[in-house]
């Protein structure tokens, strides 16, 4: 939950992130959308890509660019969750978790 708020932060798909109930066993995370002028979401579509039943994985080559850059694809790779341009530079490949536009 917290690296995939943290992407979406470092994105500016959201303005900020804040945890409650760390010592619990399932921590609540608060999310603050970002709104662009005349209160448009910086969100406006998500695709969820694996699922439990389906799991999609690409290799460094084949990660997709989401509606030509002004999306991002969140995936899980072996260093951890990152975004697809971050894990293209990293040179490596994994499951796509979803798109975010």
């Amino acid at each position: 939950k917290l690296e995939i708020a943290r992407i979406l932060r470092e994105e500016g798909f959201i303005t900020d992130f804040d945890v409650k109930d760390e010592d619990e066993k399932t921590p609540t995370v608060d999310i603050k959308l970002h709104y662009w002028q005349k209160n448009d979401s910086a969100i406006t579509g998500l695709k969820r890509v694996s699922k439990p039943g389906l799991r999609v994985y690409v290799s460094k080559d084949d990660i997709p660019h989401v509606y030509g850059g002004s999306g991002i694809a969140v995936m899980s790779t072996n260093q951890g969750v990152m975004s697809g341009s971050q894990a293209r530079a990293s040179g490596v490949g994994g499951e796509v978790l979803f798109y975010i536009w």
